[in-house]
């Protein structure tokens, strides 16, 4: 069986370079090209040493040299969606990790993907352990009124809320069939986090975090928490792998690791 090709696509940045290692170290996956925004040499050494690979800021050039099965995109959406049209019309299948993404642009990754015939991998947050927290809030959801989250990530974070913030919030709400309540106020107060549906999103951003989520549900008398810590960026290493494996096998857009999970 041969190996699922892979570009990477924003190779030096934090996520990058940690998805790089780890498919070096995958044997049914190779990297074969590499592409960020300011590139002084033509070739990426590899972390393996075992070579070095295409590297380049034209991805049009790289995904058309290196022929690859998949693109991993971990960037900010500003690029990701150039990537998307590039890679679609190429037939190059899609791993997004970027967050930021709106619904409008989702919808049109949903069409090229169909449109080109590949498949297409977004997902808010590759920890498999934070599909799982987000899965256990929608079933919490279902019983209690009053919900709000609190989430921390590292200072450089560029978005807040997060995107896993605003899609716990919504999934929450669709699988309670209403948003929340929010609770009354005597005046409005920028301290109570930005709403999504009824759920007060608290976002922190702080150096020596990395990445944090707690859904707290409130009813009468009670509390519940759910909480899922980043301890380390290799926990998103399986879900990339996952996902990469996955993604060449279907048509069309998938959201979210809890698809592919069966959740």
């Amino acid at each position: 069986m041969k190996p699922i090709k892979v570009v990477i696509h924003g190779a030096l940045g934090r996520m990058g370079r940690e998805v790089i290692n780890a498919l070096c170290h995958e044997p049914e996956m190779q990297v074969v090209g590499a592409v960020e925004l300011q590139v002084a040499e033509d070739y990426l050494p590899l972390p393996d040493s075992s070579g070095a690979v295409p590297f380049s800021s034209n991805l049009d050039y790289i995904l058309t040299s290196c022929q690859p099965d998949v693109l991993v995109d971990f960037t900010i959406a500003q690029a990701t969606m150039p990537a998307v049209r590039i890679a679609t019309n190429q037939g190059v299948n899609l791993v997004i990790g970027t967050t930021g993404l709106t619904a409008n642009e989702l919808i049109e990754i949903d069409r090229l993907s169909i449109a080109h015939q590949v498949g297409a991998v977004v997902a808010p947050n590759f920890a498999l352990g934070a599909v799982v927290m987000m899965h256990l809030a929608k079933v919490a959801a279902k019983y209690f009124d009053y919900a709000e989250i609190i989430e921390l990530h590292h200072h450089l974070k560029a978005d807040s809320p997060s995107g896993t913030a605003l899609s716990t919030a919504k999934a929450m709400a669709e699988a309670k069939g209403k948003p929340f309540y929010i609770p009354e106020q005597r005046k409005t107060s920028n301290s109570r986090g930005e709403q999504a549906e009824g759920v007060a999103i608290h976002s922190v951003r702080l150096p020596g975090l990395m990445a944090h989520q707690e859904v707290i549900l409130g009813g009468p008398g009670q509390t519940l928490s759910i909480r899922h810590d980043t301890i380390s960026r290799e926990c998103y290493i399986p879900g990339v792998i996952l996902a990469i494996k996955e993604v060449v096998k279907h048509k069309g857009l998938i959201y979210g690791l809890d698809a592919l999970l069966g959740l």
